[in-house]
């Protein structure tokens, strides 16, 4: 079983959307059963407060049609490291402030989803863009450059 943990800030908006999408797109294939998927946040905050999946990145997960369940913001923890073997963070920040919590990445399973694609990135937060489109499309192609990535 190939295990992927997708990170974000808060896991309210682009690591669950990834969660979701990189599901859906293994569901398609009849792969599920192969894979383990969850998000979790760099921080806290949202995790205390109890908060779910943002609003406008829920309307962009029905929009494309991408199923979702229910969904509660989890810091990632140092035991996630031994856990999953893809740790796939948004951004530059994400990655550093993931090895601060899990300790240094001896294994190689921390990167960002854009490192999978022809154009190496960061995923912008719509939480602060309000471009929640260009995060959704974003995911997409860094999910589907991962899969190929894995699977060859």
């Amino acid at each position: 079983m190939i295990k992927v943990l997708f990170v974000c800030l808060g896991n309210i908006c682009r690591s669950p959307m990834a969660e979701f999408i990189l599901k859906d797109m293994i569901n398609k294939r009849g792969e599920s059963q192969n894979y383990d998927i969850q998000s979790r946040a760099t921080s806290n905050y949202n995790e205390i407060e109890k908060e779910g999946i943002y609003g406008e990145a829920k309307q962009m997960l029905k929009k494309m049609n991408i199923p979702f369940t229910e969904h509660q913001s989890k810091q990632i923890r140092k035991e996630d490291y031994e856990t999953y073997d893809y740790i796939l963070a948004m951004e530059k920040r994400n990655v550093e402030d993931i090895k601060k919590i899990v300790g240094s990445d001896k294994e190689h399973k921390i990167y960002r989803l854009l490192d999978f694609t022809e154009q190496p990135g960061d995923i912008a937060d719509p939480w602060y863009t309000g471009d929640f489109d260009t995060t959704y499309y974003d995911i997409v192609y860094g999910c589907e450059k991962f899969l190929e990535s894995i699977n060859r």
